[in-house]
């Protein structure tokens, strides 16, 4: 076996190595920021908050099955108003005057007409009642449908979330991208200012005019305003990604250069694992639609539900009486059942249920059309995928022509055999490749973030 064989064998090997600890490390790093941002970012705190609403709403559905106790009381102070005449005198008066004549004494007095005030005065009445509904369908219907918004907003969450990641994704990438095109502009800085020394030497020797060397000064001013406008980008991008993980704009980031070595061996296997599948049923928009096909569904029962009675008791244990008195007298307990039963309402109820049902359907028509949209956005995502994939060998491929390209050139320049803008061109090309590697290896990792985000595979 030839020596170049065993040189590729292991050059093979050794990719193969690196992309594996590349997609490791990238895992631990995305991982750990994707972790920062689900403790951190506003958007997702805001609807981690109505998800705690909605388990309180559960709890308060759920106390109202228990008693209810409270404490009632009131005391008036009248005078005046309607009263009630009752003649004692005109019935009493004549017996009495005749017992006193039968008994030769005075023992039974004369009495006056009572005139009794309707309004009480000095009259108080506290006292403690429990209540507990019996038979109350609002009630249990209400429990049901806030248990269900509760999973209802648990989706609405992880949408939330699966968008999050694949934002920290592109993000992260993005940077990557603008710090890589950062790196690839002072590489061709340095090529220039080796240009401009090569050009210097020769100008010294008489070998060849200041045209040569002009050119190159003047490339190197381009070349230094790229630079500038790549750092522009990369602060923005910085300041983007710090943004989704709500951190100062400016905090550093992590790039470990072994995550981003843009190995082909490494995109093939992710082309092969994308084979897989392209499900969409662990979508969290479609169990939203589902619970609220659910919820609508209890709302419909619970608009014909109307027809059974309300059925509740209470307790009253309490004192009344007047001038603040308190004894065995004053003391009293109440005890009874309520019954309330709606049997007409102008078709209030039933057009209601009517609107519940509607509903459903309204529901069930925007699931079928969120399947199909989902779908169609998978299918969009692996065609970007493959085009990006293809976007990505092509562009290794040109790469290393251009540096061919690029390495011959120079020899033939530096031997005095090739006019400085032939030279120029083929380090044009190289720099053009190099960022085109690291823009076509960008939208790979990108697409996939996208299938992933529309094959909801990433373990929230």
């Amino acid at each position: 076996m030839s020596t170049n064989i065993i040189n590729k064998l292991s050059f093979t090997m050794l990719l193969l190595i690196s992309s594996a600890m590349a997609a490791l490390g990238q895992e631990n790093v995305l991982d750990r920021y994707i972790k920062e941002a689900f403790e951190h970012n506003q958007g997702l705190q805001q609807r981690n908050f109505q998800l705690e609403k909605s388990l309180l709403a559960l709890k308060e559905a759920k106390a109202l099955f228990y008693p209810q106790v409270g404490v009632a009381g009131s005391y008036t102070k009248a005078g005046g108003g309607r009263t009630i005449d009752i003649p004692v005198g005109d019935m009493l008066n004549s017996v009495y005057s005749t017992l006193n004549t039968l008994t030769n004494s005075q023992k039974f007095p004369q009495l006056p007409n009572q005139s009794v005030l309707l309004n009480p005065d000095n009259y108080y009445d506290l006292h403690v009642r429990t209540s507990l509904p019996l038979i109350n369908t609002e009630i249990w219907y209400a429990q049901k449908i806030r248990k269900e918004a509760i999973t209802l907003q648990q989706a609405t969450v992880n949408v939330y979330k699966r968008s999050l990641v694949k934002d920290i994704k592109t993000a992260y990438y993005q940077y990557y991208q603008a710090v890589k095109a950062v790196e690839i502009y002072n590489t061709a800085l340095a090529q220039v200012q080796e240009n401009i020394r090569v050009n210097k030497s020769f100008l010294d020797n008489g070998v060849r005019n200041n045209t040569s060397l002009t050119r190159a000064q003047a490339e190197q001013q381009k070349i230094e305003t790229s630079i500038t406008e790549a750092q522009n980008k990369q602060q923005n991008a910085q300041a983007y990604f710090n943004f989704l993980l709500n951190q100062p704009f400016m905090t550093p980031i992590t790039l470990d250069s072994t995550v981003f070595t843009p190995a082909l061996a490494g995109i093939s296997e992710a082309k092969g694992s994308l084979e897989a599948g392209s499900s969409i049923s662990s979508r969290e928009e479609l169990l939203q639609l589902d619970q609220q096909k659910k919820i609508a569904d209890l709302q419909y029962k619970l608009s014909s539900s109307y027809l059974i009675p309300k059925l509740s008791t209470f307790l009253d244990l309490g004192s009344q009486a007047y001038n603040w008195n308190v004894d065995n007298k004053s003391r009293y307990y109440m005890w009874g059942v309520n019954l309330q039963w709606d049997l007409f309402a102008g078709g209030q109820r039933k057009y209601k249920a009517k609107q519940a049902a509607s509903d459903i359907q309204v529901i069930q028509a925007s699931y079928n059309e969120t399947n199909n949209a989902l779908q169609l956005e998978v299918n969009t995502a692996q065609n970007n995928y493959h085009t990006a994939a293809a976007s990505f060998t092509n562009a290794q491929t040109q790469l290393q022509f251009s540096e061919k390209y690029y390495n011959d050139q120079l020899k033939v320049y530096k031997a005095g055999q090739l006019l400085y803008i032939e030279l120029l061109d083929a380090q044009n090309q190289l720099t053009s490749a190099r960022l085109q590697l690291s823009v076509a290896f960008a939208q790979v990792q990108t697409a996939l973030a996208e299938i992933e985000r529309t094959q909801a595979t990433y373990k929230l």
